[in-house]
């Protein structure tokens, strides 16, 4: 059985998908870009502000359900320049701090949507 999640914390889905669903004790976020759920607008600044966005977007989606970043098993980050992904590594170090880093792919793609520059979607468990 799922579970569609929602919540006002993080940015409404901008096509025909859930911000998360959860299932037997899984919780897997649809990929998350940048977006400041006030203004539903791509955050400026580029790579280090959209990953500190997406992953407080992901923390809102998690504590909704009430979990947090240790739920946190795997993450697929998705790059539009695989030159950046030094950058990813400095922002999870410090967004994970001192606890175990979870499993993680990263893929260059040609293009995200918005323009953004970084998607990330995340599998958490309870």
């Amino acid at each position: 059985m799922k579970k569609i999640l929602d919540t006002p914390n993080s940015p409404k889905a901008v096509g025909t998908y859930n911000q998360a669903v959860e299932s037997n004790n899984f919780i897997f976020t649809s990929g998350q870009v940048g977006i400041d759920p006030t203004s539903n607008k791509l955050v400026e600044g580029g790579i280090n502000n959209e990953i500190d966005q997406v992953l407080k977007n992901i923390e809102s989606i998690l504590s909704d359900v009430k979990l947090d970043k240790n739920h946190i098993i795997k993450l697929t980050v998705f790059l539009i320049d695989l030159n950046q992904f030094e950058i990813v590594n400095e922002s999870f170090k410090s967004f994970f701090g001192n606890i175990d880093f979870p499993a993680r792919s990263t893929v260059e793609v040609s293009k995200l949507p918005l323009g953004a520059n970084v998607e990330i979607e995340c599998i958490a468990s309870r």
